[in-house]
């Protein structure tokens, strides 16, 4: 820069990688376009960068800071290398937010720069939840030591200088601890990406997170392990200064990662500065957030989630039998409320999508068509992503099988919430992959994809966006077997980004067969498009459309608990609508 007189003597080079993981063939899973942005990538980055203003390793030392996400940007381990040799190999590699599905990809990642001598770090959920809730070396954390990676657990805020220091002076300890001590987040640099990595997903959008921990205790859940059970937030001056950053280089749409937006008790505060900047200063923000199922008991919380600029609202809805929400410990979701809850952010036409679990313990094939049925008439949702119940280490569902000694899947590589990894009372293994992959096919029909369509319509929630959105989540599975929040645009590959422990294929036998799947797949997709745009156009152009009705989109009537198959279906629906009549006889007097 032109205002420093004498260039720093030595650069240090931190380069920052979120692994991504291999899909069933072995092969990295990377697309020219990803679909989310990786917000540990961009906490970390905001965190290295302000290290580097106050220059923390002193007065003559720069650090020079590399992004790479590999969900959507190739690993050239020889041109870092060569980076480093430039520099006589002084700086670090951090391995950022890894997964347990990461973990393996994340250690072979890791091998070429440890081969060579170079400190490397591994940070994020895997590691910091087997820290905390295991032993210290159960599920591959002694790869990490065989190796001399260096483990961090807990959160970077007020620790990264630290560990800089430990690494430029060749003394990275073997492990860093902070599980117990989890920091304040208020007032700490803000989630940034810089726009040449944000560029790189669809959408142009990038990720923060207002908050972290969660008080509730679902016991599949890792991020209460994690992050804790006591709620940490930013500020709005934090929220406001996070979204100038961005809107500087032009960036507006953001997904904001918190578990659970709702439950952030200045969530207010926060989505009164967003108003201000959208409605004052004209910021075009574009945000998804997520929320409970209770969420539209707050008062103003659905209506100002609208004017803050809100698009899409993801909801933790798991399930719609009871049985299944108690046995995960979801005792605040309430079928009761789920019809109330949708149709208030329909009213406001912001886009619902739900997560949903298969393979809860009540589960069987027929169970799971049965609901996805009932779902398809009775809610009014518009996008649902499926996913398989996961003992993720982390969890206290992991836990609870570790401590019986009860069989779990050796691949870490498949904790990714799309495999079986561990024994079903009711299902075999292979019925329950099944049942996973026919629930897509099920709920992503052609007919009910016109029925949401109309939906759509009559309820004010834009069409093109939720064409977009349905596309992709009714192709990613049959066509790239992969779940629709690992996908992208355009799939890439290539032969040497093979797990290591499978054979590398004759390249005169991998690209043709590639180029093939490829065209395959996008005629595929092509088709998909085109007849949704058709139908899009056709159910706009349809006088009838406005004023679309169905038994998803009724009002909620008194007598509905008796007839609707939401509440007739299973017992444990039949027992919350009795436990919910009960509450109201005795509040009443």
């Amino acid at each position: 820069m032109s205002h420093v007189l004498e260039a720093p003597r030595r650069r240090f080079q931190l380069i920052l990688i979120k692994p991504s993981h291999y899909d069933d063939d072995g092969y990295v899973i990377r697309w020219w376009r990803a679909m989310i942005p990786s917000n540990s990538l961009a906490a970390l980055y905001g965190i290295a960068a302000e290290c580097a203003e106050r220059k923390v390793l002193g007065d003559d030392t720069a650090i020079d800071i590399t992004v790479i996400d590999e969900t959507n940007t190739r690993i050239d381990v020889a041109g870092l290398l060569a980076q480093f040799k430039r520099h006589d190999n002084f700086g670090m590699i951090a391995l950022v937010g890894v997964q347990t599905n990461q973990y393996p990809r994340a250690l072979d990642i890791a091998r070429p720069f440890r081969d060579a001598g170079l400190p490397v770090s591994i940070g994020g959920f895997h590691v910091s939840g087997c820290l905390s809730m295991l032993d210290g070396k159960a599920v591959g954390l002694d790869a990490c030591r065989d190796m001399g990676i260096s483990m961090f657990a807990g959160e970077a805020e007020g620790r990264l200088d630290m560990v800089l220091r430990d690494a430029a002076a060749g003394e990275l300890k073997p492990l860093y601890n902070f599980m117990n001590d989890l920091p304040g987040i208020g007032g700490t640099p803000v989630p940034f990406l810089p726009k040449d990595n944000i560029q790189r997903t669809l959408g142009l959008s990038t990720s923060f997170d207002a908050g972290r921990g969660c008080p509730y205790q679902c016991s599949f859940c890792t991020i209460i392990n994690v992050q804790g059970r006591k709620s940490r937030f930013r500020s709005a001056d934090d929220v406001e200064k996070l979204v100038r950053m961005n809107w500087a280089q032009g960036i507006h749409k953001f997904f904001i990662t918190d578990d659970n937006f709702a439950r952030n008790k200045d969530w207010e505060a926060i989505f009164d500065r967003l108003i201000e900047l959208k409605e004052r200063d004209g910021i075009p923000l574009g945000l998804m957030i997520q929320v409970d199922t209770l969420c539209h008991k707050i008062p103003n919380f659905i209506e100002k989630s609208r004017r803050a600029g809100v698009t899409r609202v993801f909801i933790g809805l798991e399930n719609v039998n009871p049985d299944n929400l108690t046995a995960a410990k979801k005792n605040q979701n309430k079928i009761t409320e789920y019809r109330k809850m949708l149709l208030a952010w329909k009213a406001q036409g912001i886009m619902t999508l739900a997560g949903y679990i298969l393979g809860f313990p009540a589960d069987t094939p027929e169970s799971i068509r049965r609901d996805i049925a009932i779902i398809q008439d009775e809610l009014p949702l518009d996008v649902i992503e499926f996913f398989i119940l996961t003992p993720l280490p982390g969890s206290e569902d992991h836990q609870v099988l570790w401590k019986k000694g009860i069989e779990m899947d050796a691949d870490l590589n498949i904790y990714d919430v799309e495999h079986v990894c561990t024994a079903h009372p009711k299902m075999s293994k292979q019925e329950w992959e099944d049942i996973y992959h026919e629930a897509w096919a099920l709920y992503y029909s052609p007919k009910h994809m016109k029925t949401l369509l109309r939906r759509a319509v009559a309820t004010g929630v834009p069409l093109a966006r939720l064409v977009k959105v349905l596309v992709s989540f009714a192709t990613t599975v049959p066509l790239e077997n992969v779940h629709p929040l690992q996908s992208g645009l355009l799939r890439l590959k290539t032969p040497s980004e093979r797990r290591p422990d499978l054979p590398r294929e004759n390249p005169l036998v991998f690209w043709p067969r590639f180029a093939w799947e490829t065209f395959r797949k996008h005629a595929s997709l092509a088709g998909t498009i085109i007849g949704l745009t058709i139908s899009a156009f056709l159910i706009s152009r349809d006088a009838k459309s406005k004023t679309y009705m169905d038994q998803a989109l009724t009002p909620v009537a008194d007598d509905e608990e008796e007839t609707l198959h939401l509440f007739t279906q299973t017992a444990g629906g039949a027992a919350a609508v009795s436990h919910v009549r009960k509450v109201a006889q005795l509040t009443a007097h």
